[in-house]
């Protein structure tokens, strides 16, 4: 007696596709199953059991074998449950092999039957596209998200537990189906953003939050500690505008895939945001470490923000592991068994103080010259010639903190930034910060006083080859805020160079005034 059922494992943030075929022969009762399984998807044998047990059905006392399909790829985790359990059932013509044929099953098995939800729903339901998705109750939302990228009519289903199942395929019980829709409300989705009304003062590392927001570029806040950094970091995501379709599949995805919780709507329409402790480690930053090759906090923040605070307390290799990543919006992860590519094409701000005191003010600091120049080599040139904007930060004054007075919002911001960024897209497909160097020369045409101003800073080494176009970026972002769609300025290009603070140098250069 043999049977075939379709699901689907995980590996890295992507789903792939399992063939379980189950057969039940003559020989000593036992039961095995092959094609790479790992210690988890081996112990299935003692869930499939008990769950087939206790929703009132025979252990087959005979010899099975469960193959899983392709072999040469490794099995893991309990998302094949239901899948082998459903097959020996239909090996044993309990179900029949022929309804079987248009579905797939992604579901745990609880000793007593039940359906559980397991990790990485929505990339599993989009490897299983061409069939109906039998899953967990709690699982309903994700697959759902899934099945908007997938096609345009719902095809994911779902039971309470293994004899629900059975009986729903036998059509004498009606599937509890997903509510398959667009979110009501893209915008919120039910979360709410820190208010940048709630800073007080701080003119310059608003408005450099502002660009970052319009042209995704990297950001990098020096200061004292009290100066707000965390708190300004903190609001740049409120800043970003609702994620589009693309970018949301595959920002649900990656979240699938570590179990962390969706919305309501199944997809998240907002920008994540995460800010790892300083102790994280390369493989939690990165991604891997194991045969599941977890995703990383990188692709974690794909498409939305990632905040490194005490950016000089994180260990200089984990720091150098970002700036692949940071050029190529993916992070590819090679194991002896496996390789995998995940998504990692997120915003990155960080906050340092510039010296081991954290004044860094002459005649307030009191780090010497040899620790002042031992904190600084735990940032590497290359690593901070990637930040678009190094902004230096200081304590607002009494005046500022004391004031009724509040700034503009968050929604009002959020405005300007949705304008510019449709101006970014509209003109070359992509925000400011990925225009290629031939894209450059096309939509950001430098006046004649700019080019001579960037020539002089190229000349006197203040620029590399990378900064140089980093500059001309930011300098595109700061026009299309101004309404200058035409041609990058002297003014324009001003900015983005006062905004490029030198890290040696702390507070003491480049200090903005308007």
């Amino acid at each position: 007696m043999f049977a075939s059922v379709r699901s689907a494992t995980l590996l890295g943030v992507l789903g792939s596709r399992v063939d379980v075929e189950v057969h039940a022969g003559i020989g000593l009762p036992g039961f095995t199953v092959v094609g790479q399984p790992d210690e988890v998807c081996r112990e299935s044998r003692d869930r499939v059991r008990a769950a087939l047990l206790s929703s009132g059905f025979v252990w087959p006392t005979r010899r099975v074998t469960v193959n899983l399909a392709p072999t040469g790829d490794r099995k893991s985790g309990a998302c094949l449950d239901l899948a082998i359990a459903i097959g020996l059932l239909a090996a044993q013509e309990i179900v029949s092999a022929d309804v079987l044929v248009e579905f797939a099953f992604i579901a745990e098995l609880g000793l007593d039957g039940s359906l559980r939800s397991v990790r990485g729903a929505t990339p599993l339901v989009l490897a299983l596209a061409d069939r109906t998705t039998v899953v967990a109750p709690g699982n309903l939302n994700e697959a759902s998200a899934a099945s908007l990228s997938a096609s345009g009519s719902p095809h994911i289903l779902s039971a309470k537990n293994l004899f629900e199942v059975v009986e729903c395929l036998a059509g004498r019980t009606l599937w509890n189906r997903a509510a398959v829709g667009r979110t009501a409300s893209p915008a919120t989705n039910g979360r709410s953003f820190c208010d940048m009304a709630d800073v007080q003062g701080q003119p310059v590392a608003r408005q450099a939050l502002e660009i970052a927001a319009s042209g995704a570029h990297h950001l990098l806040l020096v200061g004292p500690p009290g100066a707000g950094k965390t708190m300004l970091a903190e609001r740049l995501v409120g800043l970003l505008p609702p994620l589009t379709d693309e970018d949301a599949i595959s920002t649900t995805m990656v979240h699938s895939s570590v179990q962390l919780e969706s919305p309501n709507s199944g997809l998240m329409r907002n920008a994540p945001y995460r800010a790892p402790h300083h102790s994280s480690s390369m493989v939690s930053m990165v991604g891997g470490g194991t045969a599941l090759m977890r995703p990383g906090e990188i692709s974690l923040a794909s498409n939305g923000v990632l905040f490194l605070d005490e950016l000089g307390e994180f260990a200089p290799s984990v720091l150098d592991a970002l700036r692949q990543p940071l050029e190529q919006g993916i992070v590819r992860l090679a194991r002896a068994r496996t390789s995998v590519v995940m998504p990692a094409r997120f915003l990155l701000v960080a906050a340092t103080n510039p010296c081991p005191c954290g004044e860094g003010s002459p005649g307030v600091c009191t780090c010497d010259d040899a620790s002042r120049a031992r904190y600084l080599r735990r940032f590497s040139g290359p690593l901070l010639d990637r930040f678009d904007l190094r902004v230096a930060v200081s304590r607002p004054n009494t005046n500022e903190l004391i004031s009724p007075l509040r700034g503009e919002s968050t929604l009002e911001i959020a405005q300007r930034v949705a304008i510019a960024r449709k101006l970014a897209f509209d003109r070359s497909g992509c925000a400011n910060s990925a225009l290629t160097r031939e894209q450059l020369d096309l939509v950001a045409p430098l006046s004649k006083t700019a080019e001579q101003r960037l020539r002089r800073e190229l000349e006197a080494g203040h620029l590399t080859g990378r900064g140089y176009h980093r500059v001309r970026r930011v300098a595109r972002t700061v026009a299309d805020l101004n309404g200058a769609p035409e041609v990058v300025d002297d003014a324009h290009l001003n900015l983005a160079l006062m905004m490029r603070v030198d890290l040696a140098l702390g507070l003491r250069t480049r200090r903005l005034t308007f």
